[in-house]
């Protein structure tokens, strides 16, 4: 199978679905001519036109607002924010105005917009740029959060959130738009709130997203070595979420790890921990539900001290031990 990187497998996706459908245009900062700050819209300029690749100023609160009207007219915008931080300017046409319309009309209308965002940190863009605020978007009822850890499900996943009729937070971490991997030719959709079983175990269930994934491989790798048996489950989106997915994962191995880049302080792991608490799966439990997250702190901007912020695979072992 070819092999895509993470930054070209959403492009395909989103030349894929602006040919299929003339309703589907692409607006944000530094798109067109620059190709993206993170190199993801290379040359759809030249493809699509100005009018379907739409330069804005930098001004969220506007272009958010426009993509808003627009897909309530019938269009189905994608929307580029730069970085997922910058939520806090456009939060109101987000939260109060995307996520609640179709509710408010009675179901006469929706809004099917898709707000890309490069999120997470480990690329020395200090505070300001390098939140993971996924915990912040789930808790909004009206809203789809999508969070894809692979270029396959990068690309199925974008092109299931742009034919979706509800706003989608596509949640993009930076790390991994130079990961390469397998991407299937031809069409094909990955379905939001299905999650993905990584590697099979029975000695522990680690349960992650994003690019924590991979760090959770990792250290199912190593401890293989020694005979445990860790089982990784990539969710792939959190809103709506495959509870049943982490439940028989759960009662399989009788331990529950949980690992993601945000903040451990009420990050989304709660929610995960409160499903499994709040299920008769409790009383399958050998141990305690372990959590491992980034430190509750600002993202520092020296790499040293960033680099200890978030969890490493080490930490993630760390956390598998003590629950064996």
């Amino acid at each position: 199978m070819r092999e895509l990187t993470y930054a070209e497998a959403l492009r395909e996706a989103m030349c894929e679905e602006m040919r299929r459908d003339e309703n589907v245009f692409f607006m944000g900062e530094d798109i067109g001519v620059y190709g993206g700050s993170f190199g993801v819209s290379k040359d759809m300029l030249q493809e699509f036109g100005a009018e379907r690749i739409r330069e804005t100023p930098i001004s969220e609160t506007a272009f958010v607002g426009a993509g808003v009207g627009a897909a309530l007219m019938g269009m189905r915008p994608i929307i580029e924010l730069m970085f997922s931080d910058f939520i806090s300017v456009c939060i109101d046409q987000i939260i109060n105005q995307a996520a609640k319309l179709h509710f408010l009309f009675g179901g006469a209308d929706s809004v099917p917009l898709v707000l890309r965002a490069a999120a997470g940190g480990g690329t020395g863009a200090a505070a300001q740029h390098s939140q993971s605020l996924e915990s912040l978007y789930t808790n909004i009822p009206g809203l789809k959060v999508a969070v894809p850890a692979t270029p396959r499900d990068a690309k199925g996943l974008l092109k299931a959130a742009i034919r979706d009729d509800n706003p989608v937070i596509f949640l993009e971490q930076k790390k991994l738009y130079r990961v390469k991997g397998a991407v299937p030719e031809g069409e094909y959709i990955v379905p939001i709130g299905l999650a993905n079983v990584k590697r099979a175990g029975e000695d522990v269930s680690v349960i992650s997203y994003g690019r924590m994934v991979q760090s959770c491989l990792d250290a199912a790798d190593k401890l293989a070595a020694e005979g445990i048996s860790a089982e990784v489950l990539d969710l792939r989106s959190l809103s709506p979420l495959d509870a049943d997915a982490i439940l028989k994962s759960v009662r399989k191995t009788r331990r529950a790890v949980i690992v993601h880049e945000a903040v451990a302080f009420s990050g989304f792991g709660a929610e995960i921990a409160a499903r499994i608490a709040a299920d008769e799966t409790l009383f399958r439990l050998k141990a305690p539900i372990k959590r491992v997250g980034a430190y509750h702190c600002p993202i520092p901007f020296s790499p040293v001290l960033e680099e200890s912020v978030f969890p490493t695979p080490e930490r993630i072992e760390a956390a598998i031990r003590e629950s064996l």
